[in-house]
Formats: structure tokens, sequence, C-alpha cells
């Protein structure tokens, strides 16, 4: 289990699971030894070091299973069993090989196992330290080699953090220096002992020490410049950052070790391109059954709907759209866009909002919604609202002056992005009323090149008559794979087809990004480009 700060974004950088295994495993080991020793007849049928050997790993098993099996539990329990066997089999193994090892036994029970952040954050932990520990000339005090191995897993887990999480603390070596010694030296041996009858109270004491050392942890993070945050770097600037990395943490001697840190500015300065003025890039988030849209222009970004929530403490904001935003570089947003009251499109709006600043919020939020008590100014989003960005032309068309009913979709806010003579309408939830009503109002200015379908395909919407007057040559269904609604409904797809749409799902597809500009109107399906062996092919549609 890799040990994370969540509440103040402070990843640590050592497997702290992997020592507490490794201790338990060696208390285990040191008892049998001891109790092996004592008898008459046993150390005459097996040997006291094989009996400890073989009770060692078990024991190191049965933590495992306590601790969830994860993949760095894993990989400490397979590397202990490789050298448990050894010891059986009276042999000698080297420390890289006892890893590799380990590495072959993990990907041949989950071949999986590579899709998980904590496969290669801790297989690259432990063969860094065994990097550095390699070819030195000879031991060295143990606080220089404790401050060494600090500076070489900082260092050599850079490349891999930028890559996975874009963020990096700055102040995790200060955070590791205590909580690695208090954590593993004080508090798990403390909690282990409090399992044990009549020692309750050892338990009250771990409780106090891990709660003063996250008081700690929480000031730490509290430091200005605590987090270091960028958009996702290219592949190559990784590989080339971890081959810097290596060679810069090679032993004394080898010659303009120096030169490794020049292979990280490629890792820390290269930032995705924006697009170009007087174009625009909108992508369609595949958030599940809901809606979220990103709209970026040459210097700005606005998101509109934030997609569902899945649970009290998760939802699209803080696992889908943070994280995207993150690594699109993307640092505030000038505007965030609520439709309207439906959890599928409000659901992830205040994790959005705690993570990163937002200049304004429009939407058609009632007043005593929980969101207006947020400190961002906000304004109602309402027909003829309009800016211009960078060359590209916003017009709100929805909600009108009058309300239609009491139903929240129909005050579902419209937006309509237009860059290079082309547009795209976002229509959220609105249904055949508010439909109506904007033919009413915009008989002649609904026509686009592409729009988003109204409430996911729902019976509710999609009437012949909008969908005449918008004529868009592309449709774009944000829908969840086999969502409960059956969105979308088959008679809607229908009305699409007849009228020679090409459609695009982000159940089949996933992101659908639209390129707007001069050039002319490009999609690009996220399935399409980077496809996986187990995707399963969507189902032909009329594109």
């Amino acid at each position: 289990m890799w040990q994370t700060f969540a509440r103040t974004g402070i990843t640590h950088l050592m497997s702290i699971s992997g020592l507490h295994i490794t201790m338990f495993a060696g208390l285990a080991y040191a008892l049998i030894n001891w109790l092996w020793r004592r008898s008459a007849k046993l150390p005459l049928r097996l040997p006291a070091q094989h009996a400890a050997a073989a009770g060692g790993f078990l024991a190191a098993f049965l933590y495992c299973l306590l601790a969830g099996f994860a993949v760095p539990a894993q990989r400490t329990l397979y590397m202990l069993g490789v050298v448990a066997a050894a010891r059986l089999w009276g042999r000698e193994v080297a420390a890289s090989r006892v890893l590799l090892l380990a590495l072959l036994l993990v990907l041949l029970l989950d071949s999986w196992a590579v899709l998980a952040a904590g496969f290669w954050l801790s297989f690259g932990a432990v063969a860094l330290l065994f990097h550095i520990g390699s070819g030195r000339l000879g031991p060295a005090h143990w606080l220089i080699e404790w401050g060494r191995a600090q500076w070489a897993v900082t260092l050599g887990m850079l490349p891999a953090l930028l890559a996975l999480f874009q963020q990096f603390s700055l102040v995790s070596p200060l955070a590791n220096a205590v909580a690695i010694p208090v954590v593993s030296l004080v508090i798990t041996p403390l909690v282990l002992a409090g399992a044990l009858p009549f020692l309750d109270p050892l338990l009250l004491l771990a409780h106090l020490l891990t709660t003063w050392l996250m008081a700690f942890i929480d000031w730490l993070a509290g430091l200005p410049l605590a987090m270091w945050q960028q958009a996702a770097p290219p592949p190559w600037a990784v590989l080339l950052a971890l081959a810097g990395g290596v060679w810069l943490l090679l032993p004394r001697g080898f010659p303009a070790r120096w030169l490794g840190l020049l292979a990280f500015l490629p890792l820390l300065t290269v930032v995705p391109p924006r697009p170009a003025p007087g174009e625009a890039e909108v992508t369609v988030l595949d958030v599940g059954q809901g809606l979220a849209i990103h709209v970026q222009t040459a210097t700005h970004d606005l998101l509109f709907d934030a997609g569902p929530a899945f649970s009290a403490d998760a939802d699209s904001g803080n696992r889908i759209i943070a994280p995207y935003l993150r690594a699109m570089g993307v640092r505030r947003l000038d505007l965030l866009v609520i439709s309207h009251a439906d959890k599928d499109h409000e659901g992830g709006a205040a994790s959005v909002l705690a993570a990163l600043p937002v200049t304004i919020l429009k939407s058609s939020l009632p007043f005593e919604h929980v969101l207006s008590a947020q400190p961002v100014p906000q304004e109602p989003c309402h027909d003829g609202d309009g800016w211009n960005w960078d060359g590209v032309r916003f017009a709100m068309l929805h909600p009108g002056a009058e309300p239609l009913s009491r139903k929240t979709n129909d005050v579902s806010c419209v937006l309509r992005v237009t860059a290079g003579g082309r547009s795209l309408l976002l229509t959220s939830d609105i249904e055949a009323v508010s439909e109506t009503a904007l033919l009413e109002r915009h008989s002649a200015g609904l026509r686009s090149a592409a729009m988003t379908v109204p409430h996911h395909g729902s019976r509710t919407s999609s009437t012949p008559e909008f969908i005449a007057a918008v004529a868009a040559r592309d449709v774009i269904f944000p829908v969840g794979y086999r969502n409960h609604y059956g969105h979308p409904k088959q008679d809607v797809v229908a009305r699409y087809v007849q009228s020679g749409a090409r459609m695009h799902r982000t159940d089949f597809d996933g992101a659908v990004a639209v390129g707007l500009g001069s050039g002319g109107i490009v999609f690009r399906h996220e399935r399409e480009e980077r496809r996986r062996y187990w995707h399963a092919r969507p189902i032909e549609l009329d594109r």
C-alpha cells in the first residue's frame, strides 16, 4: 500500500508497507528460529533456519492479505519468497535477481498490473535503491546512506510521478524524513503490540502519535510552493528524464554526471499545444451517464457541466475532470457553466471548484442550491449573453426571460461556440418545450455544424423540427455505457440517421474531441487514438 496523504496532496515516495511486511516477517523469523532451537527433536527433522524462513514467509503472506494484497505488497511478498527459497536450497541470489523474479511472478499472476500506478512506483523505487547501492567502494555512515536513499528515490521517481499524476510534492523529502521512521519504528510496532491481549492502551498511544504526525504533514502541505504541478509530459521527455536520472545517480568517479540534470529540462518545460487564435478545441469527456465538456481557446478555458457524482467521496470532478485538466496544463478556469440542477451535470462541480481557481460560475441553479454558497463570482445563464475569446464567439441561447415549466431540464443553459465560421451547439438537457422556445427565438440562428444531442438522446427531446433547424452534420451522444435509462433511445437515433448526421457516442468512442477553425471541423475519438487490445469493437454506426 502506497502511503498517500490524500488530504494534503503529498504522495509518499517510499513503499512503507513493504518495509512493514519485511519487519513483521523478520520478527516471525527470529521468534520461530529462537523457539525451534529450544526443542530437542525439531532441529533434527528440519534445521531451525529453514523452519524460520518458511514461517517468516507465511507471516508475510498473512500480513499481505490483511493489507489488501496490492501490487507493492505482492512485490515485497515475492521478494521475501525468493530469499526464503534461496535459504532453503542453500544458495546465494543477487538482489537484482530477487527483484526481477518478483516482477516475473507479479506479471504471471496479473498481467494487467502494469496499468496500476503502484506497480511502477513500487518496483521503480526498489530498483533505484538497488541501483545506488551497487558499485559503491564501501559502506558509509547510516545517516549518509539514508540521505542517499532519499535523494535517489526523490529524484528517480520524479519522471514517473509527473507522468502518472502531473504533480510532485516539494516537501515530500522532509515528510518522508519524519514519517518513515515514526510510522515504521514507532507507530506500527505499537499497533502490532496493541493487538495482543491486555495491551490495548498502546493503540491509544499509536493513535495520538498518528494525529501529531498528520498535523505535521498538514502543516507542510500548507506551506507556499509545497506542490509542483504541471501538464502531463510527453513520453519521450519521461524516458529522457529516466535515463538522465540513472546517469546522475551513478557512483562517484563516472564522468560528467551533472549532464543528467539537463535530461530533466524537457520534462519540466514542454507544454501541450493550445489552439491558435480564432480556433477552439472542444472535448466532450467520457464521464458515464452525464455531461462534462472542456472548451479551450488560445488563452482561455471553459468547462460546461461537471458530470455525475458516483458516491459520497467520488465524483467526476475529482476522478476524471480535475486529473484531465491538470494533464492538459490548465491552471485556471475562466468560466464554469453548470447548465442545471441535475446530479449528472453538477455532481462534480464542488470538486472542480476545490481543485483549481474559477473566475466566474454561470448557471441556472436555484438560489438555495449548495453551489450558490461557493466563494466564486456567479452569474445566471440567460438568452442574449455573449462574449469573444481569442477570436472565438460564445453565445448563450437559453434559458429565456420567461420560465417554461417547473422542470430543471427546461432551464438548462444552451451555449453556441463559433470558430472559423463553424459552430458547435451545446444543448445540455433541454426537452421538447425548450426546443420549441429556441425555435421561436432563434429560428435562423440555430444552424450549427455539430451539436451535443439534447438530454442524452431521451424521447423527451430531439423533435424533428429542432433537428431540422440545427441541421448538424455531426451529433454527439454523451451517454454512459449500458446506462439504466436506455439512452439513447432507438427512435431518437433513427431521427438523426434520417437527417444524414454522423453520430459520435462517448459510450462507444470514449472522449470526443472537436476541432473548430478555419481549416474545417475535425473529430477525434479517444478510443481510436489509444485503442487497447481488450477494447471490444463498438457497434458500427452510420458516421
